[in-house]
């Protein structure tokens, strides 16, 4: 029995506008104004249930503006939220970032964000003919740990198009560097 009333609890979780509206017309039939006073309620409660995520939006946006390198676990935990839900507005951010000064990459399953600073370092060094490795060594005192960090942003760079070709290839950086 139990477990029924709780399917039944879901379906009406679920379905709960549907429902809504049936009760409104069914009041609404009864007593207009009250149904007309019910509708103004819903749409204020509904229009009330967006502000979090909104005041979480600018808060995750003024909390990464300040920072250089952070993952979404470390932001998680620094913002008390659930993980999935900054890695959700991650994603979200990643997809719309074309035409933004920061980088938000995925790799080995997790997000991270890149400030504009980390980002101008990483093209001068791309630009200047620097490969993985020596980009990775250039890079080090600002918390970029692996190569697949760095793999990750040339990656998401050239994929949202904000990386242009090398001004010099990283084998003429190479033989420059060890002739000189």
């Amino acid at each position: 029995m139990p477990g029924k009333f709780v399917k039944a609890l879901k379906t009406i979780g679920r379905k709960w506008f549907i429902f809504l509206i049936v009760i409104i017309l069914i009041v609404f039939f009864f007593n207009p104004i009250a149904a007309i006073i019910i509708t103004i309620i819903t749409i204020v409660l509904f229009g009330i249930s967006y502000v979090p995520t909104l005041i979480f939006s600018k808060k995750l946006n003024k909390f990464l503006s300040n920072i250089n390198v952070i993952e979404d676990k470390a932001v998680a935990r620094r913002l008390k939220r659930p993980l999935a839900q900054v890695q959700e507005k991650m994603y979200k951010l990643s997809k719309n970032q074309n035409k933004k000064e920061w980088l938000i990459t995925f790799y080995n399953g997790h997000y991270s964000f890149y400030n504009e600073k980390v980002i101008k370092k990483f093209k001068a060094y791309y630009n200047k003919g620097l490969g993985e490795k020596e980009i990775l060594e250039q890079l080090k005192n600002i918390e970029i740990n692996t190569r697949a960090e760095i793999k990750a942003i040339e990656e998401a760079l050239v994929n949202n198009d904000r990386l242009k070709g090398r001004k010099v290839s990283v084998k003429e950086y190479r033989d420059k560097k060890r002739y000189s």
